[in-house]
Parts: structure tokens; C-alpha cells; sequence
């Protein structure tokens, strides 16, 4: 009885290609497994392209929900952006893929786990810690750091040679990765950063702000502890908020960023990303944060922000770690209910205001008119105080005005 593995299947040439691959040099039943987090239309056909290319069994695993809910808003409550730009959009859909991968491994009694990641990028790190965390008996084959196979051509050919005859071709094209949340494009013009990128070659789900409408568009999202509930008034799930911020998003040129990034393996890449909603989502979300948590609270809560997003990009989603870095952004977000109001508007998102009953902000302090909670006076012992060791530093040792060589 032959063994069987599992292989993350996207019914692109590469891993259309792995599948006589793995039949003729590992003799293994190939199940091939898609997993659903918000491609839309690419998942059309896949299972007759599997089969013909001598799958035994295609499984396509709905993981929206889970993704959304379980990864995705953990996020956005967290603040989690790599290197102040990137929105996480792949980094945060490989583990749940691994995860459903596993699962199905389980299910069928399979020895081994297959994925299509290249030897260069980070995704091969984020699908395999993954497998390693969940179940660490499985094996794990890279057909990339194996096969012999080196471009496009060669990987068409190779199916010819094997009876498959597929609608793919040579031409170079932008690697894409996409789901709810983002669309990523890398390749071509973009792999030298001296050149701008061909934003109507590249853009899928946007335009580019100078043709958005000249007309901005208001929005309101509303949050409950943390947790985005409805949009314009209208009570939605969050992956329905985030489908729904995606279309308004496209249309006015939200979320376009262009980075040079520095990957886990230790090279810098660049990408085009398309985040229409998850940009809107994370920015109206960090502005109910800033009515709401005190100064200390949204200082840590920003440091712990950045090494979430390092975690996340490096792929260790299944680690106590992560999971105590989450608990405290939970403890954070117990009070972050509100509503936030904002204007669309070529590529911009501007605030029309935001409110929340447990708002932080009291006017009657904050007005320049002196009323009954502060007193001016007050403030001539905290400035002593404040700035005593300084004061004592300058009369031990003076004042060097010379500036750091």
C-alpha cells in the first residue's frame, strides 16, 4: 500500500507540476488539499486540474471564518505591522493553511506534508514551523530545494512530457499571492527598486489614488472590545466588514504600499501589496485606541505590536509566546468599544471624528479654560519634580552645549 501525502495545492504550474513529481520519485498517493482563506475565483476547476494531474483526491477546506476570526483580528487588535508597512496578509494565512493541512494529513493517515514555497522566500519557514509545531512526526518534502526544474518552461514541459496538458504559459508574469485580507505582487519591474512600479499592470483589487473619485466618501465602523461589528450602521460579520472595505478601499486608491522588506531568510525582497480594507480596518481601530487607553497602556501596547508582527512574519504562530503576547493585547482591548468616523479620499483616510463611551478624554481638562479638575498651579510642583534629577545632574557636573560627535 503506497503512502500518502498531502501536498498544499493553489492549482498554479508549480504545483500542478509537483504532482507527477511526487508519484515518480517519492511513488506516493497525492491528496492535494486547498485551502480557502479568500482567493475567490481561483479556486474555479481546480479539482479536474488535480485529478488529471494525477491527484487521488482534492479537498477544498473553507477557512474564511477561522482565518478572519482567528488570525486575522488578533492582529488588528494587536497593531501587528512589519517594518511599519507591511499589513501581514501572507504571513498571517500560512499558519491556518498548515494547520488545515495537518489536519487533513491526520484524517487520511498520511507520512508527510508537501508545499510549493521556494528555497528563497519566507513561506517555506511559516508552513514548515508550523507543521513542526502541530505535528512534528510528519515529514516534510520541498520540492524546491530538490527538483531540478529551474523555470517555467521547464515545469510546462515536464507536464507535457507526463500527459498533462494545462492553460498555463511562459510569458513572464508578477508572482500574486492573495486572500481577504490582501493581494501581494512581486516580479518583473518590481525586482529592481530603481524603477517605479506599472500601477496599471499591476493593480487587481484598486486603483491608483490620482484616479480614484474626486469626491471623498465617509464611512463609520463601529468596534466592540476591540472587534469590528458594523459598518455604516449595519451590523456585519468581520469577514463581511473586510470584504465590504475592500470594494470601498479599492475604489479610492486605500492600501497601496510598495516595500522593500527584509525577509526571514536573510535577503530583502520587494512587493506591491494591495491591503484596501485591512488598511482602513487597522487605521480606525488605532483611533479609537488613542481615545481610550492611557498613555503608559498604548506605549507597551506598541512595542508588543512590533514583535507580534516579527513573530507572525516569521511564522511562529503556534508559539507560548505569541499566545502571551496575545493575552495581553486581549487584556488591552477590554474597553475599545466605540464608533469612528472617516473620509475616503484619493489614497487618504482622513478622521471625521470618533466616540466611545469609555473614552479617555475629558474636555472639560483638556479645554486651555481653567475649570474645577486642573488647577495650572498644580503644575509648578510635577515640573519640579519631573525635572529634579536633571536640575541636580546640571549643578554637579554644568550644562555641555556641545552637540555629540
Amino acid at each position: 500500500m503506497k503512502e500518502k501525502i498531502v501536498l498544499a495545492y493553489s492549482g498554479g504550474l508549480d504545483t500542478t507540476a509537483i504532482i507527477p513529481w511526487l508519484k515518480e520519485n517519492f511513488d506516493y498517493e497525492v491528496i492535494c488539499v486547498c485551502v480557502d482563506v479568500g482567493q475567490e475565483n481561483e479556486l474555479e476547476g481546480l479539482e479536474e486540474r488535480a485529478k488529471l494531474s494525477g491527484a487521488s483526491k482534492l479537498y477544498i477546506e473553507d477557512a474564511v471564518d477561522e482565518f478572519v476570526n482567528d488570525y486575522i483580528i488578533p492582529c488588528v487588535k494587536a497593531g501587528a505591522v512589519y517594518e511599519n508597512k507591511y499589513l501581514l496578509g501572507t504571513s498571517m494565512a500560512r499558519p491556518v493553511i498548515a494547520k488545515r493541512l495537518v489536519e487533513v494529513a491526520k484524517k487520511e493517515g498520511a507520512t508527510a506534508i508537501c508545499h510549493g514555497a521556494t528555497g528563497k522566500g519566507n513561506d517555506q519557514v511559516r508552513f514548515e514551523l508550523t507543521i513542526k509545531a502541530l505535528a512534528p512526526e510528519l515529514k516534510i518534502v520541498a520540492p524546491w530545494r530538490m527538483w531540478n526544474l529551474k523555470s517555467r518552461e521547464e515545469e510546462i514541459k515536464y507536464c507535457a512530457e507526463h500527459g498533462i496538458t494545462l492553460p498555463f504559459s511562459a510569458d513572464n508574469s508578477y508572482s500574486r499571492d492573495r486572500n481577504i485580507w490582501h493581494l501581494s505582487h512581486e516580479g518583473l519591474e518590481l525586482e529592481d527598486p530603481s524603477k517605479a512600479p506599472n500601477y496599471d499592470h499591476i493593480l487587481m483589487l484598486s486603483v491608483p489614488p490620482q484616479k480614484a473619485p474626486d469626491q471623498g466618501e465617509t464611512i463609520s465602523l463601529a468596534f466592540e472590545k476591540g472587534i469590528p461589528t458594523s459598518l455604516n450602521g449595519k451590523p456585519m460579520s468581520p469577514a463581511n466588514i473586510i470584504k465590504a472595505l475592500n470594494v470601498l478601499g479599492g475604489k479610492h486608491g486605500i492600501g497601496i504600499v510598495d516595500i522593500v522588506e527584509n525577509r526571514v531568510v536573510g535577503m530583502k525582497s520587494r512587493g506591491v501589496y494591495e491591503t484596501p480594507g485591512g488598511t482602513i480596518l487597522m487605521e480606525a481601530h488605532s483611533q479609537l485606541e488613542e481615545l481610550i487607553l492611557d498613555r503608559d497602556t498604548l506605549s507597551v501596547k506598541k512595542e508588543i505590536a512590533n514583535r507580534f508582527a516579527s513573530l507572525v512574519y516569521e511564522g511562529k504562530w503556534f508559539t507560548p509566546l505569541r499566545k502571551a503576547y496575545q493575552a495581553f493585547v486581549d487584556v488591552t482591548q477590554e474597553y475599545v468599544t466605540g464608533e469612528v468616523k472617516l473620509m475616503l479620499y484619493k489614497g487618504n483616510i482622513i478622521k471625521q471624528g470618533t466616540t466611545s463611551p469609555y473614552s479617555l478624554y475629558d474636555e472639560e481638562i483638556a479645554s486651555f479654560t481653567t475649570g474645577e479638575l486642573y488647577n495650572h498651579k498644580d503644575a509648578e510642583g510635577f515640573i519640579n519634580l519631573f525635572g529634579l534629577s536633571m536640575k541636580v545632574r546640571a549643578m554637579k557636573y554644568g550644562f555641555d552645549s556641545k552637540p555629540n560627535k
